[in-house]
């Protein structure tokens, strides 16, 4: 009699669905896709090596792929790209101002360097 009831009310087939439907799940055809950029990006990492570039330009683009690495990681593999943005921001801000930080100590430490060098040199 409960089942009839149930089934007249529509509560049973769809109750029983949305139960079971817990966290988001993507499509393979996305991570392999995301595992195919990595092995490129890797293998561009590694032909610098490979072609012996120095100077700025191999430092510039080891960092540029592995940037590129890091983010596509923490944005597909660690779910990133579909949280909230205020979360987002709270993991991702805080290492970006970092570099900026890192970047201004760079700066500074080449003024301080020249006025050491050029107070020390006795000129």
């Amino acid at each position: 009699m409960a089942q009839a009831e149930a089934q007249l009310h529509g509560d049973d087939a769809p109750a029983s669905k949305v139960g079971h439907a817990e966290g988001q799940q993507h499509p393979i055809r996305l991570y392999l896709v995301v595992w195919g950029w990595l092995f490129v990006l890797s293998a561009g990492s590694y032909s610098i090596d490979y072609f012996g570039l120095q100077g700025h330009l191999r430092w510039g683009l080891i960092l540029t792929f592995m940037m590129l690495k890091a983010g596509l990681i923490v944005a597909v593999f660690m779910h990133m790209a579909w949280e909230r943005l205020a979360l987002a921001y709270a993991i991702l801000v805080p290492p970006l101002l970092i570099l900026v930080f890192v970047a201004i100590m760079v700066l500074e430490s080449d003024y301080t360097e020249l006025t050491r060098v050029l107070s020390f040199s006795g000129s």
